[in-house]
This record gives structure tokens, C-alpha cells and sequence, in this order.
């Protein structure tokens, strides 16, 4: 057969990436669920008579003002908890470019692109849309629909109970966690007001002893965590966001060898990241008080709110699917032979479900203007739903030809605990 025949894009991956990836499935869809509560719950109290309490709570300060720390509510669920989310990011992207999927350039270009180009088309619509209708004070927003929440995405789909191949089940993780990383580059570079320089060059000898400490094996948390704490500190003096300590004391863990400790971190404390930090940030970022279907028109008839819909609902499909495409006509690929390209654009368009990144960058970018910090979480909000709906619809109509994929993945004739499409071929 020829060579160019041969190459497949989003084709099964290995039998043991697959247990590693529908393991972390469960987690983010539990992590997911809990998300939805904790926005939904915040909605409904901010929408409430009782409103006035649940901004009272988001506002109240806690920490000593002798180290810079006295911080609201809100602003400890963005700036603490939401290092420990991108700590278990920093782990799990490391895991795929070392142990992974991305270790492998020729699978690790699909994801990467499809990252890249959900990350741009977003981008330039919400600078188009606000540049054309002469509001170029929205511009600092233009980060905003370029994230895509893994936990919400996978939230949507176990509610939908699909039973979506394991190949684009892993691209879906594989792209989100790639997009995770850039989200937290953007950030870094585009979202820092007052870069402090010593105490960045100071965050690094923690961050250092942090990744000594793990690469020899260390697990105590009596060593490990006054380190983590002082680089989080360090950085959030630097004026660089302080998530990006998380990042970076997750790329310091070791995942292969005699002291890996990618799963023993993963194990400890992914169910902290899904289970209350990101739900916590949720609650204190989701609650926005709209006024009623007069207000709620109002901000949807602003471009800032416009640009941020667009971006997500059109911007990150066309992006995903279209650099997806392009690569697959470039490279003379085809899809995997159980998939259609109609699945790609249901994947691509739940990428556009951006919620934990998108409200945080939302805070970065307007953090001095409450009105328009309201109608970002508002177009937030509205184009992940609108985006989870529409490909709710793209991928119900192929759950018929799910099932059957799924059947195929999961029998195992010769009873041995892998599935036979994983068994190596006897020629």
C-alpha cells in the first residue's frame, strides 16, 4: 500500500493510553458536574434578593497586608486555588510530552495545530468585531474565547452520554491541555501590568529546590509544601500571575524513572483541583448579576459581549476544524477509517466551551471596569452554553455509529483484558 494512503489522522492510540486517558476522563467529567453546580449556584445567588451577601462574600478581604496578600475572596479562588488547577495541568502536560501521545511529533502536530489555530481565529474575530465598530477599548478582552475548558467540555459530553471513540476523545484532551499551556503563556506575557524582576529571579530557587526535591523522590508535603507556597508567593509579587507557580512546579515533577511522580501528584491532587479549586473559583466567577431580560439584552448587544460569543462559538470551531482540515490536506492524510469529518466539527465545536480560563482572563483584562468584567462573564456563559448545544446536536445524530466503535474498542474474545482492536496484528 502506499505511504501516503497509510497516514491517518486521529487514528486509535495504544491500549495503555487509553486506560491512562479514560481514567482522567472520569475525573474532569466528575470535576466537570461539579463546575456546573458551583456556576449555577452562583447565578441564581447573584440574581436573588439575597445578591447583596453573595458580593459582600466575593469581596471580603482575608490576608495580612504586611505581605501584600490581603486579598478577596474572589481574588484568593483566582489567584491560590487556581494554582493547584495549573499545577495538575504543568503535570499532565509534561506526562503527554514525555510519556504521551505528544512525544511522538507526528501525533503531537494535530493537537498542537488545532491549538494554535482555535486559539487565533478566536482572537481576530473579537479584535475585528470590536475594532470595526470602533470600540478599541474592548482590545484588552481579545484573549478571552481563546481557552477551552476541559472539565465543562467533558461535563457536556456525560451528559450526553456518548460513547465518543477513544481517538477524539484523546484529541479533545490533547487540545485542551495544549491550549491550557498557551492560555497560561498568554497570560504571563499579555497580562502582567508591573513586572517586578527580583522577586520572579527569587520565585525560581523554590521552584528549583521544589523540582530537586521531587526528582530525588521526596513526597513529604512538610518539605514539598512551604516551597510551593513561597514560589506562589514570589510570583504573585512579581506581578506575573501567580497560576503560573502551578505551571511550573508541575513541569518539575519526574515522570518516568525510579522516583516518577507523575501519578502519585496526579492521585493527590487532581481530586483537590477538580473537586474544590476550580469549583470555588467557579462560584466566585460565574456570579454576575444580569437585571433581568432588559440587562441580559443589553450586554448581549455589546460588542465586547458579541466579540467574546463569536469567538467561542464560531471562532474556535473554524479554528480547530479548519486548521484540522487544512493539515490533513496538506499532509495527503486521511481520518481514521471509523470517523467522519462531521465528528472533528462536533469535537471542534465543543473547544468552544471556555469557561475556568476564559472568566480568569476575562478578571485580568478588566479587572478596573466592572461593567465590562459583568459582560464577559455574561458572554462567557452564554457562548459555552450556545456552543454546547450545538454540538450536543453534530454529536447525538452519530451516537448510533458511537455505539458500534464503542463495541469494537471494548471486545475482548480471548478474555485476556485487552481489548482485541489493541492486540497486535498476527501477520
Amino acid at each position: 500500500m502506499n505511504a501516503e494512503r497509510d497516514r491517518r489522522l486521529l487514528s486509535r492510540g495504544s491500549w495503555l493510553e487509553w486506560q491512562r486517558v479514560s481514567q482522567l476522563l472520569r475525573a474532569e467529567t466528575v470535576g466537570g458536574a461539579l463546575l456546573l453546580i458551583s456556576a449555577a449556584t452562583a447565578l441564581a445567588w447573584a440574581n436573588s434578593p439575597w445578591s447583596q451577601s453573595y458580593h459582600d462574600l466575593s469581596t471580603l478581604l482575608i490576608g495580612p497586608e504586611s505581605l501584600h496578600v490581603n486579598l478577596s475572596v474572589s481574588d484568593w479562588a483566582a489567584d491560590g486555588l487556581l494554582a493547584i488547577f495549573f499545577f495538575v495541568v504543568g503535570v499532565e502536560l509534561k506526562r503527554e510530552f514525555v510519556a504521551g501521545d505528544l512525544r511522538d511529533p507526528a501525533r503531537a502536530a494535530l493537537p498542537i495545530a488545532a491549538a494554535v489555530g482555535g486559539m487565533v481565529v478566536p482572537a481576530v474575530i473579537f479584535l475585528a468585531i470590536n475594532l470595526s465598530t470602533g470600540h478599541p477599548e474592548n482590545i484588552g478582552g481579545w484573549a478571552v474565547p481563546i481557552a477551552t475548558d476541559i472539565a465543562f467540555a467533558l461535563a457536556v459530553l456525560a451528559v450526553l452520554a456518548t460513547h465518543l471513540p477513544s481517538a477524539l476523545r484523546i484529541f479533545l484532551l490533547t487540545l485542551a491541555v495544549v491550549d491550557d499551556l498557551l492560555a497560561i503563556v498568554v497570560i504571563a506575557i499579555f497580562y502582567t501590568d508591573h513586572l517586578q524582576p527580583i522577586p520572579l529571579l527569587l520565585a525560581l530557587i523554590p521552584i528549583g529546590l521544589y523540582g530537586v526535591a521531587v526528582q530525588r523522590g521526596m513526597r513529604q508535603e512538610w518539605v514539598l509544601l512551604p516551597l510551593a507556597v513561597l514560589a506562589w508567593g514570589l510570583m504573585h509579587a512579581s506581578g506575573v500571575h501567580a497560576t503560573v507557580a502551578g505551571v511550573l512546579l508541575g513541569f518539575t515533577v519526574p515522570v518516568l524513572g525510579r522516583h516518577a511522580g507523575a501519578d502519585y501528584f496526579e492521585h493527590r491532587v487532581r481530586p483537590l483541583s477538580a473537586g474544590v479549586a476550580v469549583p470555588t473559583f467557579a462560584f466566585f466567577a460565574a456570579g454576575v448579576t444580569v437585571g433581568g431580560l432588559s440587562g441580559f439584552a443589553d450586554a448581549l448587544s455589546d460588542p465586547l459581549t458579541i466579540g467574546v460569543i463569536a469567538g467561542l462559538v464560531l471562532g474556535k470551531p473554524i479554528g480547530v476544524f479548519g486548521t484540522t482540515y487544512l493539515l490533513a490536506k496538506f499532509t495527503r492524510a486521511n481520518l481514521d477509517d471509523d470517523l467522519a469529518w462531521r465528528d472533528v466539527f462536533g469535537v471542534a465545536m465543543l473547544a468552544g466551551i471556555g469557561f475556568t480560563v476564559s472568566l480568569l482572563i476575562g478578571e485580568l483584562a478588566f479587572h478596573d471596569d466592572g461593567p465590562a468584567t459583568d459582560d464577559v462573564k455574561i458572554a462567557v456563559l452564554a457562548g459555552s452554553v450556545i456552543a454546547g448545544l450545538l454540538a450536543s446536536v453534530v454529536l447525538v445524530s452519530r451516537n448510533a455509529v458511537y455505539r458500534r466503535i464503542h463495541r469494537l474498542e471494548t471486545l475482548d474474545t480471548d478474555h485476556d483484558g485487552v481489548p482485541d482492536v489493541y492486540q497486535p496484528r498476527q501477520d
